[in-house]
């Protein structure tokens, strides 16, 4: 499609080409072709190296986590403990901790103990709680969800900490040029304000 004077109207591809720098407008100067420069140079390092850093990164958190699962996994198990009478409570008074008296066995072996307490607990009551190698209550394995987060998390991270610099960069340099550029206009409009008009 053309105009009235023959120059073709320009589309998104077009549009987008002039916002980024990469036209022959005349009016364009040079430092915003430098600035543009440095700006498509400083994404194209990033797109480059970021994504390679995260994925490394992130690959290890992932493989530790998958480790932790499989070590905890193979050192925990669940056993049945029967609640023997009231605990400990423990806390301030927006979060109390209160345990019950509990007995369980582990090998064969009987073991008693404090564990957490749960609305309605009485002797007599069962639950199932997990209880390390040595046959002490421990928290569950640690769940694929928590590794799979962790590592999301170290991606973002990662990914936020390499274009961090690139972007103070770019920041520098667009201060840098629009002080220069600033100084131009003022000496232009000085130089046009001091000729005489005919």
């Amino acid at each position: 499609m053309k105009r009235a004077d023959g120059c073709a109207v320009p589309g998104r591809l077009g549009r987008a080409r002039r916002r980024l720098g990469f036209d022959r407008n005349t009016l364009r100067r040079r430092v915003d072709r430098v600035q543009w420069t440095v700006a498509i140079v400083l994404v194209t390092i990033f797109l480059a190296v970021g994504p390679l850093i995260a994925t490394l990164v992130a690959g290890g958190v992932y493989s530790d986590g998958v480790r932790t699962e499989r070590a905890e996994k193979q050192a925990r198990q669940q056993v049945v403990a029967t609640v023997l009478g009231p605990g400990e409570v423990s806390g301030s008074d927006q979060y109390v901790h209160q345990t019950v008296q509990a007995r369980w066995q582990v090998a064969g072996e009987p073991r008693t103990g404090s564990i957490p307490a749960w609305s309605g607990a009485k002797a007599g009551d069962t639950r199932r709680i997990w209880v390390n190698d040595r046959g002490d209550p421990t928290l569950r394995p640690r769940p694929h969800s928590r590794t799979v987060a962790d590592t999301a998390y170290t991606a973002i991270g990662v990914l936020l900490a390499t274009g961090l610099p690139p972007l103070v960069l770019y920041g520098l340099v667009r201060h840098r040029c629009d002080r220069y550029r600033y100084a131009r206009w003022a000496a232009e409009w000085a130089e046009i304000s001091t000729r005489r008009i005919p």
